[in-house]
């Protein structure tokens, strides 16, 4: 994927991605701000609050999925940048791991200070579109 930066958010997108690839807590770790906030609006029960509880998630997903590898294009200005991601390897128990998604970062003094977080394992197989839209609805038949 290609990426755009410009200013200190599309900057802090490229050091995510690299600490992401080379597994380094500790740098990715830095790129959170101490009350940086997390919101899931898909998922609201998801949402979070604080460096901390980034470094537990990646302890979590590097020890996980110990190839996983990250590429990200995005657009961005001097505090926020749009961010398209894709999260690939192969976990612990052999099955691959396959996220897809976006995050709107908001930066300040070149930590993220806060996320929208849309990021959401691939899906194989499934409902298709007419499907997916009746369930969405409630008006798929029941059998």
């Amino acid at each position: 994927m290609n990426d755009t930066a410009t200013g200190q958010a599309g900057d802090l997108v490229a050091v995510i991605m690299d600490a992401v690839n080379r597994h380094d807590l500790d740098g990715l770790t830095a790129c959170f701000a101490a009350n940086y906030r997390n919101e899931t609006p898909a998922h609201p029960a998801r949402s979070f609050n604080g460096r901390d509880q980034v470094r537990r998630n990646w302890e979590q997903i590097f020890a996980t999925v110990p190839d996983l590898s990250a590429a990200a294009r995005w657009i961005a200005d001097e505090h926020t940048a749009w961010s398209e991601w894709e999260m690939r390897g192969t976990r612990r128990d052999g099955q691959p791991h396959l996220l897809r998604g976006v995050v709107i970062f908001e930066v300040a003094d070149g930590e993220a200070r806060s996320a929208r977080f849309y990021l959401e394992p691939v899906e194989a197989g499934g409902p298709d579109i007419d499907q997916t839209i009746r369930r969405t609805l409630g008006t798929e038949v029941q059998r």
